[in-house]
């Protein structure tokens, strides 16, 4: 079989440079190395075990997935050390843990209420290998979590005391921005704990919008990012990084030029997601600063700009989206882009993983 090539795939086609993404793996590290942080970076945005593999070979400690599916499809991957960042209730999804955890040697899930600590332990409480727990701290954004810290000590003395559980220690998604509050919330919290006798072994933080800025989070102790293997147009627009630093790119090509200054892709919704994170447009069109992803149907983007001829019918161009990391759920397969130019499919593992 031939192989692929950026003039070749069928468009919309979802590319990851892998020089670009292996580039970007191995800059965060070591800064995480150099600030004594443990890395376990969030595969929601990629959903790969071969990138999931490559963070861990260039020093993670381990990888977080939000959703059972997410961590069953690492773990069929070969991932060994997995930390799911959700509730996880009824008895259903209770089994499936307790299956993933005979054959992960390392994996954690968090709590922020009573109900489901009583669900885990009412499972776990006959393993010979207790399930390790950190408590979720709601550090101002205001999804989940506790919220205050003397919440964090009542919860974690529960934890403590349920059969077949592990208290591990503290655990928070912040607000962008929000290193201050993370430092306070948890300090208090963790002087609590150990006023208490109780273990706080672990304190985990992270965002990609913050990631340049994680050492100044007081006391923490691990940092999940998921963007920053990719990277996108949301945080380029932060300063986070730059178009050189994006991985992924939609390629498209365009369909219909029908009016001066405006031209039609055949990536809308479907591909290039509707996530706007605050943002004026649906994408970044690379080598045309000037030209706006101005809405999206689901199988139509439109671009517009001042007037004038631009683009031909037929012509591929590639989009920066702005949220990597609903566009690989997207797709049940992405091209990885050789040193050589050539493209390689990879099926997406954790496509779907909602369950």
């Amino acid at each position: 079989m031939t192989q692929k090539t950026i003039e070749t795939v069928e468009t919309p086609a979802v590319l990851i440079d892998e020089g670009v993404a292996r580039r970007n793996i191995t800059r965060y590290q070591a800064y995480c190395d150099e600030h004594d942080l443990a890395l376990r970076p969030h595969i929601k945005t990629h959903k790969l075990p071969h990138f999931a593999k490559l963070q861990m070979e260039a020093g993670a400690v381990g990888i977080t997935c939000q959703k059972m599916s997410e961590a069953e499809a690492m773990a069929d991957g070969g991932l060994e050390d997995i930390l799911i960042t959700y509730n996880i209730l009824g008895a259903a999804k209770r089994e499936r843990l307790r299956l993933l955890a005979e054959r992960v040697p390392r994996l954690a899930v968090t709590v922020d209420n009573a109900v489901t600590v009583r669900g885990l332990s009412e499972t776990f409480a006959a393993s010979g290998k207790p399930l390790p727990v950190l408590i979720e701290c709601n550090t101002g954004a205001d999804r989940c979590g506790v919220a205050t810290p003397q919440d964090a000590l009542a919860l974690a003395r529960m934890v403590s005391d349920s059969p077949g559980l592990m208290l591990r220690g503290l655990m928070t998604y912040p607000p962008v921005g929000g290193g201050a509050a993370v430092a306070a919330f948890m300090g208090a919290a963790k002087a609590l704990l150990e006023d208490a006798g109780l273990a706080c072994d672990v304190i985990s933080s992270g965002g990609s919008p913050d990631m340049w800025t994680a050492s100044a989070e007081a006391g923490v102790t691990e940092y999940r990012i998921g963007t920053y293997i990719y990277n996108d147009r949301s945080l380029v627009t932060r300063g986070v990084c730059t178009w050189d630093d994006c991985a992924l790119s939609v390629l498209t090509t365009v369909v219909s030029t029908p009016a001066s200054g405006r031209a039609i892709v055949d990536a809308g919704s479907k591909t290039l997601t509707s996530d706007l994170f605050s943002l004026t447009g649906h994408g970044h069109v690379l080598g045309h600063d000037d030209v706006s992803v101005a809405r999206l149907s689901e199988e139509h983007g439109t671009l517009e700009w001042d007037g004038g001829d631009r683009f031909a019918i037929g012509e591929r161009i590639r989009i920066v989206p702005n949220h990597v990391c609903v566009v690989s759920n997207m797709v049940d397969q992405v091209w990885l882009i050789g040193a050589d130019g050539g493209l390689a499919p990879y099926a997406v593992a954790a496509r779907g993983g909602i369950t």
